[in-house]
């Protein structure tokens, strides 16, 4: 057991009101002092310091989990830290346990609550501990508001502490795990790119890029004079700064002036932003004095891709920003408004893009944990993990339990994850067998349908889209039976009955769905997009000639939501129409990737039209500029476009399938993902005359199988070049 179990959960002592509380400890040690650690967490997000210097880098630590049932607690080294005579402070902040993001979860603490312990030892080997406990002494703190959602007030005059005895809390130690995930850092800076005065008489910075993170500033005013800095995505068509799609969110610092000059920067929660505005700002506004500092899981970037499209290049551009925005510890929908929750839906629909622009093996393996966690009996998946909401079991959102196991051992050759998973995904298609009316369809409950997709009508309030509820329901129903199967057959299970049951999923889905001619009777993209992908159809030319005549009518425009969307691309050139999927790929007009870069994205919108033609908004009630789920076609750039795929018979990059499809639109693509064998990687170029040279890259110890057109090639290790 870790020293922390011998540690106790502490409280302030008295009613800090909204002002975080923080801890302080002195404690002396002897000379010689051969090592020593710290081992804490918090319910909130803590910020420890030692003798005045901050104790490691994790920003909002020990992360969001299911605390009702796992806390990470994180083990730090503070040896170089130490002197004889030392002062270990705590401040900890609401963060997810606390505040608005956390209003619905009962039965919890009204107040943070801290759990550390110092372990010393000595050249002689003997050990000494300091844990939290009564002796701990207790304040409020100068951050007198925080919250993920409405930002931090700081009062940076001279404060006079009121220290007295923190109170032993009743909480469950067993709760407490070793820190799981990846921890959040921050990653990089951006300097401002220009100052604006809005034709309101706004003062706004623009940082040129949307992101999630804080403002680091430095300010001189006047003693007890506040500042506020308020955070925005976009400005509205007329110049002004646009927070309407924040809905409730305030997305604020306030900061109280001492008189000096002051650098600051936020401790206890995050904003999404690319402009700031400034109020009260008390001098003239220099650039130099303010710093955007990104913040998000410190993921290892693995993937590459670039080709002779600068707008291709930008949306790919757009996706790592929308996935570095968005990997903050839990993969959130958005990073800036009253919501910033882990959605299972569009974390299922990306998975296989961010396995490969990033290292995200550890991530998820957090994430799925705390969502077995958070399953019901009865298999029952949250809409959100964690569970904030208490909704349950949408297909293709509760799907994630299923489809991001198997992507994660597809990407990472993880085996382990599907261990560690699989009652959570037979738990998940049990939950569907044994509901409604049939055994082999799911014709009940809510669904989100082919969320946003532009089929619906009204298509501006009608975020289910078009496609029929009970046959989306029953197409995943079919897809996570078939994956459970998979799963179970790497782990040496018997799967025969789940086998059955999957024939009879398809033979019913057939049934009620596929015509006598073969094609699909609902008339809509997403409806044939997953027919194909999912194999539910005897007769795939009739099904992939359909979509592609949906498509054209459509005026070559795609009308699919966060359900279709993954797998368009991927049905169109899978069943000989790639010229097709080129040109939904580059096209600019409105619905389109492109079109969202061509009015200034610089992440990837939750709308297709977000901002429409005339430079208006959508609905601000569901509106982000910061979402990643659109992003998942750039798994088709490294799929298609370069060729780069996974062998589910020999998974992780150990063999390489590559395949790549060329268009006559583009002159050359190159990518490559950093597998855990090493760099996989491809490129094609077209020459003057012709005629394409492609290039492969094999890393040692693996082989691949090369598809280029009618021709295959076996290869093992090293580069490998054709020219056709």
């Amino acid at each position: 057991m870790s020293i922390i179990h011998s540690a106790n959960w502490i409280k302030a002592a008295s009613d800090c009101g909204t002002a975080a509380p923080v801890f302080k400890k002195e404690f002396t040690v002897s000379e010689n002092v051969k090592s020593a650690t710290l081992q804490i967490s918090s319910l909130g997000v803590y910020e420890a310091k030692l003798n005045g210097k901050r104790v490691g880098d994790f920003i909002l630590a020990p992360g969001w989990t299911n605390y009702q049932k796992r806390v990470q607690y994180q083990t730090y080294d503070i040896t170089e830290l130490l002197s004889k005579n030392n002062v270990l402070t705590v401040g900890v902040g609401n963060g997810w346990f606390l505040g608005r993001i956390s209003k619905n979860i009962k039965e919890k603490p009204d107040t943070p609550l801290l759990i550390c312990a110092v372990e010393i030892e000595y050249a002689n080997n003997s050990k000494e501990t300091f844990v939290s406990d009564a002796s701990f002494l207790s304040s409020p703190s100068p951050t007198l508001f925080n919250d993920i959602y409405d930002g931090e007030t700081y009062d940076a005059r001279e404060f006079e502490y009121a220290w007295e005895n923190a109170v032993v809390a009743d909480y469950s130690k067993d709760v407490l795990i070793e820190q799981e995930g990846e921890i959040v850092r921050e990653t990089e800076t951006i300097k401002p790119v220009e100052y604006i005065v809005t034709p309101s008489g706004e003062h706004v910075i623009d940082f040129g890029q949307n992101m999630t993170g804080y403002i680091q500033f430095t300010v001189e005013g006047a003693s007890g004079h506040e500042v506020v800095i308020s955070h925005a995505e976009i400005l509205d068509k007329h110049g002004n700064f646009y927070t309407e799609n924040l809905r409730s969110a305030k997305e604020q610092i306030r900061y109280i002036c001492n008189g000096k000059k002051e650098t600051f920067k936020p401790s206890y929660t995050f904003y999404g932003f690319r402009y700031i505005k400034l109020e009260n700002w008390p001098a003239d506004i220099d650039l130099n004095n303010f710093t955007a500092i990104v913040v998000h899981s410190d993921m290892k970037r693995t993937g590459l891709f670039e080709c002779s499209n600068k707008l291709i290049n930008q949306l790919f551009k757009n996706t790592l920003w929308g996935q570095k925005s968005n990997f903050l510890d839990v993969p959130t929908d958005c990073p800036q408004r009253d919501e910033r929750l882990g959605w299972t839906g569009d974390a299922q629909v990306f998975i296989k893009t961010a396995s490969y622009n990033y290292n995200v093996e550890k991530f998820f393996k957090k994430w799925l944990h705390d969502l077995a966690s958070e399953q019901l009996d009865n298999g029952d998946v949250p809409y959100v993990v964690p569970n904030t909401l208490y909704r349950y079991s949408s297909a293709a959102w509760g799907d994630a339990a299923v489809i991001c196991p198997w992507q994660i051992y597809l990407t990472y050759n993880n085996k382990d994850i599907l261990r560690d998973q699989f009652e959570s995904m037979k738990k998940w298609v049990e939950r569907i067998r044994n509901d409604g009316d049939t055994e082999f369809l799911w014709n009940t409950g809510n669904h989100f349908g082919d969320w946003l997709s532009k089929d619906a009508v009204p298509n501006e309030t009608n975020f289910y889209g078009g496609t029929n509820i009970t046959y989306i329901a029953s197409a995943f129903y079919a897809y996570s039976t078939s994956l459970l199967i998979k799963a179970g057959k790497v782990l040496g299970k018997d799967m025969t009955e789940y086998e059955n049951l999957y024939k009879n999923i398809v033979k019913e889905f057939k049934k009620a769905f596929i015509s006598e001619d073969g094609s699909v009777i609902i008339n809509t993209q997403t409806a044939n997009i997953l027919a194909l992908k999912f194999d539910l159809c005897d007769n795939k030319a009739i099904v992939a000639k359909h979509l592609a005549e949906l498509i054209q009518k459509n005026g070559n425009k795609l009308s699919t939501g966060f359900v279709g969307t993954p797998y368009l691309l991927h049905v169109l050139s899978d069943n000989g129409y790639s010229s097709l999927a080129y040109t939904l790929l580059l096209s600019d007009a409105n619905p389109s990737w492109l079109y969202q870069i061509k009015r200034g994205a610089t992440t990837i919108w939750e709308h297709w039209n977000g901002i429409n033609e005339n430079g208006d908004t959508l609905n601000p009630r569901m509106n982000s500029y910061n979402h990643y789920a659109y992003g998942s076609v750039v798994d088709w750039l490294y799929g298609v476009m370069a060729g780069i795929n996974t062998d589910e018979n020999n998974p992780g990059f150990k063999h390489i399938i590559f395949k790549p499809v060329t268009d006559e639109r583009i002159d050359f693509v190159r990518a490559s993902i950093d597998t855990r064998y090493g760099v996989v990687a491809s490129e094609w170029k077209r020459s003057d005359s012709g005629d394409i040279e492609y290039i492969f890259n094999v890393p040692v110890g693996c082989s691949a199988t090369v598809i280029l057109g009618n021709d295959q090639y076996e290869v093992g290790s090293g580069e490998h070049r054709y020219t056709k």
